[in-house]
């Protein structure tokens, strides 16, 4: 099938608008390439510092004819996704020494778990995280000892964080390795159903306590479709993961045999030897577009509206909100994954999961087949399911047809005919919504606004039954700027009351939500922010707004905005208490939320 004409105007758009950016990208990696492995120009006196503690290793390294992987982990056992990572140092050093490789942990980023900081302070840090995991990593990677770079990393943050270094690295192969998800636990749909339950006082803490440990239960990703998931998914549609990876759980045979292969193809793909897949190569325009495609696609978390364009600008790629929008015009719903349905990642796998969906996507015309990939040239390789046979992992053809058409589609019978954000854009400034978990009928809202500064005053209005019509709830000054944009997900089970009440509410916030935030229809990453004279700094109590994602508009309605001055609260509470002070620098220095809201890039 010929690719789509707007996959394809898409693509050379983005290709045209990063035309001098990408060139000279381009050129810096291939100079560091050019240099040959990097520790030929190491000293001696360097090179026995690094090889001082290698044990069995130290002679094949002194002679620096066999390839050296450098792992970045963000491991830690208070997030359980990355949990099982406390066992992959281990063997991957094994495997790399089977196939006549080298392994050194390079270094360690930070990894913190959104769920945890999820209404507290801690949140304020959360996207800030991003840059500094980036750091972190080329930090490890600054030692100049490594012809391949593993990463261990699966979520919110961590991942962008690690695709950034990795671009920076970019002459360096890139292999992304997952740890999967947890086994299902408690279905989503009763997890959301007890919050609410909570929120209006039906139930006590035990209750709520026993509902999110049923949940949230073991080793692996959380199950829901959220940031961490969604991060998952890229890395397939981009060619970073080998086919068919993401989705198995951990502490399994075939979780531990692919990983064995990440690091038997780390190994293959050096400039050692003859098959060169540098990170900056495989990281290109096309297999943007193709990320793009797959969180249009599966009904992805907003939070990736944030995290490409960093990403991208990293690889020398300018993305724009346009683009998304484009996309989202033409690529269809394939998925239902809580909270866009009611199954959890566990189901959409055993349903045909990415592989299913990316031989469709290909059959349609809506991906790029000729790309570089970690596991080889073109995407198609990534229709393929890994399996087990007789103790050896093959890849076997994918399921032609879904297994479960309450889970996943086929283009030609989708969920609905577009993907799951929409661009809004008007006089309050430019903002998303993740449309594909609303309902129909609530796509657009108009009605009086209520102007917040935060959500614990939301919750404080609430909590004294203030909100007894229709609403759109405006969170302001929750921008990058203001307090690093923290999301407010903690938000959702009170509109969503709201809403079960048979009131009409929405959500406006220069601030983000959860990658799993649902049915409430939410106006996030509003730009500019309210902290740099943005208009949502200019709303009062009472002023009618438009949220429409129907024809893409957020305005205010009757309203001369330029005639009204920019209400400016104290954010100095802001500024301190639980590593707050550590961060100033970041807050003077971000970009806005339409270009990434990041720091280093």
């Amino acid at each position: 099938m010929p690719l789509n004409p707007a996959i394809a105007a898409v693509t050379d758009r983005i290709r045209a608008r990063s035309a001098t950016s990408r060139a000279a990208y381009l050129d810096r990696i291939a100079r560091a390439a050019e240099a040959g492995p990097a520790r030929a120009h190491l000293a001696c006196g360097n090179q026995a510092h690094a090889y001082a503690a290698m044990a069995e290793d130290k002679d094949a390294l002194a002679a620096g004819r066999a390839p050296n992987i450098g792992v970045v982990t963000a491991y830690n056992d208070m997030l359980s996704a990355h949990q099982p990572y406390e066992r992959y140092p281990e063997v991957i050093r094994a495997a790399a020494r089977a196939v006549g490789a080298t392994a050194q942990v390079a270094g360690g980023v930070p990894a913190m778990c959104d769920g945890v900081t999820q209404g507290q302070t801690g949140m304020e840090l959360s996207l800030f995280s991003r840059d500094v995991i980036a750091l972190a990593a080329g930090v490890a990677l600054s030692h100049n000892t490594y012809d391949a770079a593993i990463y261990l990393g699966v979520c919110d943050k961590i991942v962008p964080g690690l695709i950034i270094a990795a671009a920076t690295f970019g002459h360096v192969p890139a292999v992304f390795l997952p740890a999967g998800p947890m086994t299902s636990g408690l279905p989503n749909d009763e997890k959301s159903k007890i919050r609410q339950q909570f929120a209006t006082g039906e139930i006590g803490r035990e209750e709520l306590m026993k509902a999110e440990m049923a949940s949230y239960h073991g080793p692996g990703t959380c199950t829901f479709y959220g940031t961490a998931n969604t991060n998952q998914m890229l890395m397939e549609f981009m060619g970073l993961h080998l086919p068919g990876s993401s989705f198995v759980n951990p502490n399994t045979p075939l979780r531990e045999a692919l990983t064995v292969a990440g690091v038997e193809r780390a190994a293959a793909i050096t400039a050692l030897g003859n098959d060169f897949r540098p990170a900056g190569h495989v990281l290109d325009e096309k297999a943007f577009v193709n990320g793009l495609v797959g969180l249009m696609a599966t009904g992805g978390s907003t939070n990736l509206v944030l995290h490409l364009p960093a990403m991208a600008r990293a690889a020398g790629i300018v993305l724009d909100l346009e683009d998304f929008a484009a996309i989202s015009d033409v690529v269809p719903l394939m998925a239902k994954v809580y909270p866009n349905g009611l199954a959890d990642v566990n189901h959409f796998h055993a349903a045909g999961g990415l592989g299913f969906m990316i031989g469709e996507l290909l059959s349609a015309g809506l991906l790029h087949d000729d790309v570089v990939t970690i596991a080889g040239d073109g995407l198609s390789r990534y229709a393929a399911e890994p399996k087990l046979k007789d103790g050896a992992l093959v890849w076997e053809d994918g399921p032609a047809t879904t297994l479960n058409d309450r889970i996943l589609r086929p283009v030609a019978a989708a969920f609905q005919p577009t993907g799951g954000l929409k661009q809004l854009a008007g006089n309050l400034g430019r903002g998303v919504m993740k449309a594909s978990a609303v309902a129909p009928e609530r796509l657009v809202i108009e009605a009086p606004a209520r102007i917040f500064e935060d959500q614990e005053q939301v919750k404080a209005a609430f909590r004294a039954g203030e909100f007894t019509s229709d609403t759109v709830v405006v969170v302001r000054f929750q921008g990058p700027q203001a307090n690093g944009m923290p999301e407010l997900h903690s938000l959702t089970p009170v509109l969503a009351v709201l809403q079960d009440r048979g009131l009409r509410v929405a959500l406006v916030t220069d601030g983000r939500m959860s990658g799993a935030s649902g049915k409430v229809p939410s106006a996030i990453h509003v730009s500019p922010e309210a902290a740099v004279g943005g208009p949502l700094a200019r709303l009062q109590d009472g002023d009618v707004l438009r949220v429409d994602a129907v024809a893409g508009t957020l305005s205010v309605i009757g309203v001369d905005l330029e005639a009204r001055p920019v209400f400016a609260p104290d954010l100095t509470a802001n500024r301190s208490g639980i590593g707050r002070e550590l961060f100033e620098a970041f807050r003077r220095n971000v970009g806005a939320a339409t270009d990434g809201a990041a720091v280093v890039v």
